[in-house]
């Protein structure tokens, strides 16, 4: 029995070491006689002190000792405190919503707030997806637990197993609290964004009563709001000027030193293609549309700069109050915009330059529409000024509602005046005459215009008015510059036109740039014109429509990382990544052949075509590496590639090998180019033009305008020739044969003088003459010069052969025709049949004068 126990609290002993959870009863110790031999002895109560006492010998029970805490997982530790900061976050969120639920600026910030906490609530499960993956990893490495019935496992490897069990439990209930957490702030977002969509429904279908008592209580209203807007400004003025003197002089010096760099940085580099030249009285389509565009942006941007700067720096040094610094800003904008508007219309409608004008308008017509739109504007921008000075002096509801009432009518009225005017270019083009009314529906369309804007605000619906109104002049001035932007690109990346503009010639002169570059350049350059027009002109249109600067923000930020097409997730930034990566691959792939060809099997005298055998497998090897790595970069999930790959290879196998061979050879020839579009190729028994190359055939257009689809297989493994491969330059040979009483070095001199006077002909080769064989009945020479374009040959020889035999004949060098030795045997009969039709010839003087005297020596019989 003592055996028994001594055996069992041993292995107690060592599994408590071991770290399981077994507890020993307390009191139970280890007895130890004096030869070292085990022996456990009862235990005594502490509380009883007449029970026995050990032995000197003996020794004491020790204390049960207590199985430590297990330790968490740190990642498990800090994705609990993430999911907590998210959910406390998303609480804070949706109280913030329910304060501000008619604050359309407060709302669209937490909306995008919303949006970044659902984007943090999913990032969560990705980070604990590795450590999922690993727990469940090693749970299939421990295996299955042991059936009932089956030998029991190893303490150790149980407890290992429950502690992963436990983890993957704790895992898996985060990541289901972080997807509830994501999916409760996607649908706070979608809450938030409906609510913006019904506010501004709803303050722009806002019927407010219009009658005589709400325009004395807005006159009412006016008169106490304009006196404590007075009070304000002079108690404000009189602070600055005792208090703030100092600081405003600053603000005010560095605000005109920074106005004055402006205008000296706009003026010396843009300066020449935003200016008018008052002595060019014809200018062309290009220069017309890019001075508007230009003197249109830049001012704009240069006093927009100078504004925000002002203001900044105002604010900086305290010289604003809480109280002053919207109304500062609102003038701000009103400059602004007045200044905007204006730049446009005068660039459009160039009162004073009809030749720079980009519409046909009479003068007085122009000047007459530049009046009305800056009217317009002002309007439109007092009443934008008004309104930030009602808000912040918290004015009454009816002076924020006969304020747009009046906008809108004054707006409404212009527009039927303007509609009233005769602007149009007379029949004889003077624009100093008299001009035409407008087109009939242009007339009708802003009388219906002004009609809607004042019937609007005269019916009650004065922010639908205000609306309109607002739309009218200031996204009637954003297309109008966009579309004079896109002009502008458009007839720079016109063909052969960009190098005409200044800029072009600057470009040109300064980097030694030849035409064919330059005219390319002139398709960057309007893509850029194209590109800064949108991005400039798209967010002030949603902008003036009443999206905020953070749904702007959203959205660009969504662009740029995540675009969703069904199921797949782009990512501009990713491709971006992916294509910097891979031309970083191709960089050191080109880097790694050249000097693994020019040091290493250089020095090792290896043989050459197998140095280009190594190099060329190099860059392929490297071109694939770079390319899976960039596709990878890019987000382009690999497997989907495999199963592309596995299914082509099903199609290969049952009958699609000719086309896959077309298809690979395709790709063989776009990535060696043996030949590209324009060589002169010669293939088999078709010779011509490459008219376009496909990665499945090529389409080689004869001399005889037949076309003809070569199979790309057939190009790769037969033989090909490419006269203009490497060069346009081709050797031309033209063969003379003359008498053989002709001096030969006489013949070769008048050949090559030929060749030596034209200036098509190379030097370099040099052109010589092949003294080729004695004919049978003529010396044959040939005549072999380069030219430099190999489509200049058949003009050339055409002309070559001319001029030879011009000189020649000049010096009497016959080119004789083949001779023959011509054997008659004739009979007696036939002999005197002969000399009998001669005697009767003989006898017609007449036919004998038909004969030439002389005899010909290339018609005689020897």
């Amino acid at each position: 029995m003592i055996r028994f126990r001594s055996i069992s609290f041993a292995v107690a002993l060592s599994l408590l070491a071991a770290g399981s959870s077994f507890l020993l009863t307390p009191g139970v110790g280890l007895a130890q006689d004096t030869d070292a031999t085990p022996a456990v002895t009862e235990p005594a109560p502490v509380e009883a002190p007449e029970g026995p006492q050990l032995q000197p010998e003996t020794l004491a029970p020790a204390a049960a000792p207590v199985a430590p805490p297990p330790q968490r997982d740190e990642q498990i530790v800090a994705a609990e405190k993430r999911v907590e900061e998210a959910r406390a976050r998303l609480t804070g969120l949706r109280d913030q919503v329910e304060k501000n639920l008619q604050e359309d600026g407060v709302l669209a910030d937490l909306k995008v707030q919303s949006d970044a906490l659902g984007r943090e609530a999913l990032a969560i499960t990705v980070d604990l997806r590795p450590r999922i993956d690993a727990i469940q990893g090693r749970l299939t490495e421990l295996g299955e637990p042991p059936a009932e019935g089956q030998p029991a496992e190893s303490a150790s490897v149980a407890e290992e197993r429950s502690r992963l069990n436990a983890a993957r439990a704790e895992v898996n209930a985060l990541t289901g609290q972080a997807e509830d957490l994501s999916i409760e702030a996607k649908t706070l977002s979608d809450r938030v964004s409906d609510t913006r969509r019904a506010l501004f429904t709803s303050r722009l279908l806002e019927h407010t009563e219009i009658n005589g008592s709400v325009l004395e209580e807005a006159l009412q209203s006016f008169s106490a709001d304009a006196a404590r807007v007075q009070r304000s400004i002079t108690s404000w003025l009189s602070f600055v000027i005792k208090f703030k003197a100092l600081q405003l002089a600053i603000a005010v010096f560095l605000s005109m030193a920074l106005a004055s760099l402006i205008l000296f940085v706009e003026y010396r580099l843009f300066g020449r293609i935003n200016r008018r030249d008052p002595t060019n009285e014809a200018p062309s389509y290009l220069s017309r549309f890019s001075v508007a565009f230009f003197s249109t942006i830049l001012p704009s941007l240069a006093l927009s700069f100078f504004l925000a700067s002002t203001y900044f720096l105002l604010d900086t040094f305290n010289v604003l109050r809480t109280d002053i610094a919207p109304i500062v800003a609102s003038v701000f904008a009103l400059i602004g915009l007045v200044f905007f508007v204006m730049a446009i219309s005068r660039a459009v409608l160039a009162p004073a330059a009809p030749n720079w004008r980009l519409v046909k308008l009479s003068n007085k017509g122009a000047r007459d529409l530049s009046i009305a739109i800056f009217l317009m504007a002002l309007v439109n921008g007092l009443d934008y000024v008004v309104s930030v000075i009602n808000e912040s002096y918290s004015s009454p509801v009816v002076l924020t509602v006969m304020r747009s009432f009046a906008s809108s009518v004054v707006i409404g009225l212009l527009l039927f005046f303007v509609s009233f005017l005769r602007p149009v270019l007379a029949e004889s083009g003077d624009p100093a005459v008299r001009g035409r009314p407008w087109p009939r529906a242009v007339a009708i369309t802003l009388r219906i215009v002004g009609a809607v804007l004042i019937l609007a605000a005269a019916i009650g619906y004065v922010g639908l008015a205000r609306f309109l109104a607002t739309q009218i002049v200031l996204t009637g001035a954003v297309l109008a510059t966009m579309y004079i932007g896109i002009l502008t690109g458009k007839a720079i990346s016109a063909p052969n036109q960009f190098g005409e503009t200044r800029v072009g010639r600057f470009i040109g002169r300064r980097f030694r740039l030849s035409a064919v570059v330059l005219d390319q350049s002139g398709i960057g350059a309007g893509l850029v014109i194209y590109a800064f027009a949108l991005v400039t002109g798209i967010p002030l249109i949603l902008m003036s429509w009443g999206f905020q600067p953070r749904d702007l923000q959203l959205w660009l930020f969504n662009l740029f990382t995540e675009i969703n097409v069904g199921t797949i997730r782009i990512s501009i930034f990713g491709i971006l990544g992916g294509i910097l990566l891979f031309a970083a691959g191709l960089f050191v792939t080109r880097w790694f052949q050249k000097w693994l060809d020019g040091n290493v099997m250089a020095r090792s005298h290896i043989d050459g075509g197998v140095r280009n055998s190594v190099k060329t497998g190099v860059g392929y090897l490297g071109t694939g590496i770079a390319g899976i790595i960039g596709i990878s970069a890019a987000g382009i999930d690999l497997s989907s590639l495999a199963l592309v790959a596995g299914a082509l290879s099903l199609g290969i196998g049952f009958g699609l090998q000719n086309i896959v061979s077309n298809f690979v050879s395709g790709l063989i020839l776009l990535v060696e180019r043996p030949f590209k579009v324009g060589d002169h190729v010669i293939t088999g028994v078709n010779e011509g033009i490459v008219k376009r190359i496909s990665v499945r055939a090529t389409e080689i257009e004869t001399f005889r305008r037949q076309s003809i689809i070569v199979p790309n297989s057939e190009l790769i493994n037969s033989p090909l020739g490419n006269w203009t491969h490497r060069n346009r330059m081709q050797r031309s040979e033209v063969p003379v044969s003359v008498a053989y009483d002709a001096d030969p070095q006489e013949v070769i001199d008048v050949l090559l003088a030929v060749v030596n006077e034209r200036t098509d002909v190379l030097r370099n080769p040099e052109p010589h003459v092949e003294f080729l064989r004695f004919g049978a009945s003529s010396l044959d020479f040939e005549l072999r010069f380069h030219l430099g374009d190999i489509a200049d040959g058949l003009r050339v020889r055409n002309e070559v052969r001319i001029e030879i035999l011009r000189r020649f004949r000049a010096r009497d060098i016959v080119m004789p025709y083949p001779h023959q030795d011509v054997m008659l045997h004739l009979q007696e009969h036939d002999r005197q049949a002969l000399v009998r039709r001669k005697k009767r010839a003989d006898d017609r003087p007449e036919v004998a004068e038909e004969l030439s005297p002389d005899p010909d020596d290339d018609k005689l019989l020897p």
